[in-house]
């Protein structure tokens, strides 16, 4: 397995230097202006590489991931707590996020105001920040003061 990835990486870096050099070589005018015409031929191997590298990266990710859940009995039930505590925590920036979309030009996006559910779900995700960056603060200030204390 090893091998056989080391051969795909080198092949598609090889590809991917290629495709710089004739980017390179064009020239920066002459790119933006194929690009305006429409001709992005220059272009898409850099951007198949890209999404090539980002499916394997992916697909590798979750093949690891899945081997790893499944290797043990308690990996699996301390990732569903994982999960549920995350769940949980967007749940409550949820709820308590208030609903009501921001009044004033100063806030619209070329006009257009947020409805009430954007504007709910942006609060949920601030909400959701705030929690877990105070955990993370209090797991810091608790481990730094048991470390002291030992």
């Amino acid at each position: 397995m090893h091998k056989i990835l080391k051969i795909v990486v080198a092949v598609l870096s090889l590809i991917g230097i290629i495709s710089l050099f004739r980017i390179i070589a064009k020239g920066e005018e002459e790119v933006k202006g194929l690009a305006a015409a429409g001709d992005t031929s220059l272009l898409e191997p850099m951007a198949w590489i890209a999404y090539i590298i980002l499916a394997l990266t992916l697909a590798l990710v979750i093949f690891f991931v899945i081997t790893n859940l499944f290797g043990g009995g308690s990996n699996i039930k301390n990732t569903l707590i994982g999960v549920g505590a995350f769940a949980l925590v967007l749940i409550i920036g949820y709820a308590v996020s208030g609903g009501d979309p921001l009044v004033g030009e100063v806030y619209a996006y070329d006009g257009v105001m947020a409805t009430e559910t954007e504007s709910r779900f942006v609060g949920a995700g601030l909400m959701a920040f705030y929690i877990l960056s105070i955990v993370a603060i209090l797991a810091m200030i608790f481990s730094g003061v048991k470390k002291i204390t030992k």
